[in-house]
């Protein structure tokens, strides 16, 4: 375990240099995804020496096996190239369904869909006859240790894969209305669409304390409605109902930005462009009459304060593990939007 994370769940996907010249990058990780695997924290950096030497350290050091000028063949195929690397979270198979998946060493020997049987051009004989490594498009982590190891040698020692910060992460939950009209897809779709990585979708039947909690602020100030019952509305608005939630991952500043693509929380004052302006069918002045909340299609987190008690609230204190690691320096990449899992 590393900050409460078990490696057994999380795999680290390397997508190699011939992978990234030739543009595969997002056909392998949008592969992977189809399984049924969240992506995340994808990042494209330019490989040093050492990192290479330690993603392939037990080749190096197995004498007898592998041809003694290997050094020399690694060095050429990584140092100074880019690479692509992410992270795959599942359950404590992802190791074993992710080597299923990527396929045989030689792509030649790789079987239809698997990633190198369909998407490789290389083989293990023409890399001999060349003096150089097969280039099989990616490598995921062999088991949990290896996973530990891939984590510090690509992403640094310096990264954590604790919760701590918020300001990375937001919670989106598509509300009851947005579930049965049919619009979860299209709204998890705009919201990737704006830049952010969607994972861990989930149906919820909610539990009345999360519609409590959730709303809570309207629960403090229900004297601002004398003429409703609030936690009788919230009762019969979410007890007992599906609900979608999902989680978005981005850069700080994102919880403002969603709230821009969300819309005035009244549809009718919700401009074009906007999720609840084009989609939502709802209105305050309505809502007010029936004496009930408007039906406005999704919420997400305002803040990082209010991300971190929406994840309890819809997720559960104890799943610590989907929160991905916040990058720590200035220059690394912003995640890319992928399809929700």
């Amino acid at each position: 375990m590393v900050d409460g994370v078990d490696f057994d769940r999380w795999a680290v996907i390397l997508c190699k240099p011939d992978a990234v010249e030739r543009g595969l990058v997002d056909a392998v990780l949008e592969r992977i995804e189809r399984t049924g695997l969240s992506v995340v924290a994808r990042t494209e950096l330019v490989a040093e020496p050492w990192q290479a030497h330690v993603a392939y350290r037990d080749m190096l050091a197995d004498p007898g096996r592998f041809p003694p000028d290997l050094p020399a063949y690694i060095d050429a195929a990584y140092a100074g190239r880019r690479v692509a690397v992410a992270l795959a979270h599942g359950g404590p198979d992802v190791h074993g369904r992710l080597r299923r998946l990527i396929g045989h060493t030689d792509p030649t020997q790789a079987v239809r869909g698997t990633i190198r049987g369909d998407l490789g051009d290389d083989s293990l004989t023409a890399a001999a006859l060349g003096g150089r490594l097969v280039r099989n498009l990616v490598h995921t982590s062999d088991d949990a240790a290896a996973a530990r190891r891939d984590f510090g040698t690509w992403y640094g020692a310096g990264r954590s894969l604790r919760v701590g910060d918020f300001e990375w992460c937001s919670v989106i939950l598509c509300k009851p209305d947005a579930v049965e009209h049919g619009l979860v897809d299209a709204v998890l779709e705009r919201i990737a669409a704006g830049g952010v990585t969607v994972t861990n979708r989930c149906e919820v039947t909610v539990r009345p304390w999360q519609a409590h909690v959730h709303y809570w602020d309207l629960l403090v100030d229900a004297d601002w409605f004398p003429d409703r019952d609030i936690p009788a509305c919230l009762d019969e608005a979410y007890a007992g109902r599906q609900v979608t939630v999902a989680l978005a991952h981005g850069e700080p500043g994102m919880h403002a930005q969603l709230c821009d693509l969300l819309g005035h929380f009244d549809p009718t004052h919700a401009a074009r462009g906007t999720i609840r302006g084009d989609l939502g069918d709802d209105s305050l002045a309505t809502a007010l009459a029936e004496k009930r909340l408007v039906r406005n299609l999704v919420h997400t987190s305002d803040d990082p304060g209010a991300a971190r008690r929406d994840f309890g609230t819809w997720y559960g204190a104890g799943r610590r593990d989907l929160i991905l690691p916040a990058p720590r320096s200035a220059d690394a990449a912003p995640p890319r939007p992928l399809e929700t899992p």
